[in-house]
């Protein structure tokens, strides 16, 4: 391997980890304002998207969506942290 082609992979490795590191300090939104999308609701509960999409979110219970106005057809529903985060609370075992 020359020094050229070390270089240009050194530069490329570089790179990489800067864009890592700069996913790695984005700030974080509160709690109380943040907006969570199916998968990470699922991470939260820990559970499958699919299993939350097609068996949670349809309960009664479950909050509400919030769908942002967009030119597509189909707009992805979103919803309020504080809410899920109440709601995976609210069915704690009563002991």
């Amino acid at each position: 391997m020359n020094t050229t082609t070390t270089a240009s992979i050194d530069s490329s490795l570089l790179e990489q980890l800067v864009a890592a590191l700069q996913q790695l300090n984005k700030p974080s939104i509160p709690i109380d304002v943040d907006l969570w999308d199916m998968a990470m609701i699922a991470a939260y509960l820990k559970r499958n998207v699919q299993v939350v999409r097609e068996r949670m979110a349809c309960l009664p219970d479950f909050p509400k969506a919030i769908r942002l106005p967009t030119t597509s057809v189909r707009a992805y529903p979103l919803y309020r942290a504080k809410e899920i985060i109440a709601w995976a609370n609210s069915h704690q075992e009563k002991h």
